[in-house]
């Protein structure tokens, strides 16, 4: 998963994406987005996720967190 925020940064239209930064924050962090980010972390990483497990989600670093949890790791 090192190249996680990679990913969410270019569905997300940005240059780079830390771990602290906060989801909400970026105006392209849209339905569209949510939903580019679930097909992408469901192709790239074997985990189904729907737009309400994101609602709780606040930084790109829970978002690993969760995906990760949902792993098993």
């Amino acid at each position: 998963m090192d190249d996680f925020y990679e990913k969410i940064a270019e569905i997300l239209e940005l240059d780079t994406l830390n771990p602290s930064d906060e989801l909400a924050n970026f105006p392209e962090w849209d339905s569209l987005s949510v939903l580019s980010a679930i097909a992408m972390i469901g192709a790239d990483y074997g985990v189904n996720l729907t737009a309400a497990d994101l609602r709780g989600v606040a930084t790109a670093e829970a978002l690993r967190d969760l995906v990760n949890s949902r792993r098993g790791r």
